[in-house]
């Protein structure tokens, strides 16, 4: 399951009456808007859905630009932590519970 945060653009004039059309459909779920600026989120079974919804969401009247803000992908999450897993590269002390975030010293490299 993906979830992603969109912010839809729209004119200030237009944007209750957007908030109504979103709210009152299945495609999107409403957060906040302000200005003419729309948050919502949506859920997909692929990065595919999530596409087809954005087409739909900016074929809405009034709607000038859509854009993703934010995506979480729930399969990539439990893959990547399967690596981990396979790999036993986690160190002990990432699980103790006991081990405060200011004590945390990062020594590696930043690739760019």
């Amino acid at each position: 399951m993906n979830v992603s945060s969109l912010v839809i653009t729209t004119t200030i004039e237009n944007t209750g009456r957007l908030v109504e059309v979103l709210n009152t459909g299945d495609i999107c779920e409403y957060h906040f808007h302000k200005e003419g600026k729309i948050v919502v989120t949506i859920e997909g079974d692929s990065v595919d859905d999530e596409v087809r919804i954005m087409r739909q969401l900016e074929q809405l009247e009034h709607v000038l630009n859509v854009e993703m803000i934010y995506s979480y992908f729930e399969d990539e999450l439990d893959q990547e932590r399967g690596k981990l897993e396979i790999q036993n590269n986690i160190p002990d002390w990432l699980n103790d519970d006991n081990v405060k975030a200011q004590d945390i010293r990062y020594k590696g490299t930043l690739r760019i």
